[in-house]
């Protein structure tokens, strides 16, 4: 984790929500405690992210999780034309909503899915839903994408729904 964080730099709070983003959609978040793992580490970044802190901080002992270079390479590989497709789309637009404030209701708002991912982990692969709204919001920051940032959004409304529908019930 140390070197994914080193890598996007240390204020990257966009590509933070796409590194647990695409691990919350993968197969990954089938594995018991993956889930629940992004859900805190989503918590703390998004917290920061709402003060706003300057730097981006991890406990050692998430920064010291690591992931095998071959697998992650692998993946990053298998992603390829998904990130071409996807930049296609993208685009500077509607940027109240990743601006100063729409910032900080997207922190709030991955707050939120940060903390329902330990629930949602008892249905199975229902915390990826939870990893496609971190995703989106993460690209929306990125590219500065209102339109992203809206449907990112509307996926945390219906975490709120599949949570109340499935997990609570």
């Amino acid at each position: 984790m140390a070197g994914i964080l080193d890598a996007v730099g240390k204020s990257s709070f966009g590509p933070m929500l796409v590194a647990t983003g695409l691990i919350a959609v993968s197969p990954l978040s089938g594995v018991p405690t993956v889930p629940s793992l992004i859900g805190i580490i989503v918590v703390i970044g998004a917290a920061q992210m709402f003060m706003p802190s300057h730097s981006f901080w991890m406990p050692g002992w998430i920064r010291r999780r690591s992931l095998a270079s071959e697998r992650f390479q692998k993946g990053v590989n298998a992603l390829r034309p998904v990130a071409r497709f996807v930049d296609k789309l993208l685009r500077e637009r509607w940027t109240f909503l990743t601006g100063r404030v729409g910032s900080r209701l997207i922190a709030a708002s991955c707050m939120v899915v940060g903390a329902t991912m330990p629930p949602l982990e008892i249905v199975p692969f229902l915390a990826t839903t939870a990893g496609a709204a971190l995703l989106t919001f993460g690209l929306a920051m990125i590219a500065r994408d209102g339109a992203f940032a809206a449907v990112a959004f509307a996926f945390t409304g219906g975490i709120g729904y599949l949570g109340v529908k499935y997990v609570l019930s």
